[in-house]
């Protein structure tokens, strides 16, 4: 019996020989994974193969003067469609860029009396080539790369608190921030059109001239908001003038946390509800 127990502890292998063996055979089934694992093979300029990204410029509520008349406006009313805010500032930055070329290639129609736009438009070529050129900036992974514009961008959204992780109240957060920021920006570009002495503020005297001789009694809100009640409203200080803060709570009141906006449009509301139910 002795030597046959001799013979098969012989053939049994020893704990650490089987842990080795696990071990190197680990090792080559990651090493296999890696180097068969499906990768994006970079095209020339450092372009991949992810699906194109496109920018979504928003463009700016226009004149009936600068829509091509008022079918041109209301075929534009049609036509509108809501864009959520960017959530990566730096493509924010790109579609406002857009944004004011396309803002002041309308105002230029308006200044210039091109209003059926039927002449060569070298503003809109222009806009185009300036639209692909920031494409391809963006779907170039030498120069954006999303991982590391991820990388980027985490710290700044992951605040509240600061624990590795970005909860949904922080994502809200940060996208009710960006749409901040192009509300203002649009706000700002807008304000030039009445601000014609550039010393940041507006009257409602002048307001009101600028806006009757561009746009008329029309308005794509339906209600009267331009009036000089809720200019006075959305004048926070009291001054008689509106500055960018203000003038923005006057172009966005349903937006704004200023107490008489809210006052007035509440009014607005009740007396819209008492309309309806007398009638």
């Amino acid at each position: 019996m002795a030597p046959a127990a001799a013979t098969a502890a012989a053939g049994r292998k020893s704990p650490v020989t089987v842990l080795l063996l696990y071990v190197a055979c680990a090792f080559i089934l990651l090493f296999l994974l890696t180097s068969y694992s499906p990768r994006l093979q970079p095209h020339s300029h450092g372009r991949s193969l992810h699906r194109r990204l496109k920018l979504h410029p928003k463009s700016f509520p226009s004149s009936p003067a600068a829509s091509g008349g008022s079918e041109g406006h209301q075929q534009q009313q049609r036509n509108h469609h809501h864009h959520a805010a960017s959530f990566d500032p730096a493509i924010a930055e790109l579609e406002r860029r857009l944004d004011d070329k396309e803002w002041e290639r309308e105002h230029y129609r308006l200044l210039h009396g091109d209003e059926d736009g039927d002449g060569p438009d070298d503003h809109m070529k222009e806009w185009e080539e300036f639209l692909k050129e920031e494409e391809d900036f963006i779907n170039d992974d030498d120069r954006f790369n999303l991982a590391d514009r991820i990388h980027a961008l985490f710290p700044k959204i992951d605040v509240s608190p600061t624990d590795g992780f970005v909860s949904l109240d922080e994502l809200t957060r940060w996208n009710l921030e960006q749409a901040r920021a192009d509300q203002h920006h649009r706000s700002a570009r807008e304000m030039e059109l009445y601000d014609k002495k550039g010393n940041g503020i507006v009257s409602f005297a002048t307001f009101n001239t600028l806006r009757q001789e561009s746009h008329g009694d029309g308005n794509m809100l339906g209600f009267p908001w331009w009036k000089e009640e809720h200019f006075n409203a959305s004048d926070a200080n009291g001054d008689g003038f509106l500055d960018k803060s203000e003038f923005n709570d006057f172009l966005n009141p349903s937006d704004s946390d200023n107490p008489k906006i809210i006052n007035l449009l509440s009014k607005q509301e009740i007396r819209g509800t008492k309309m309806v139910m007398e009638s």
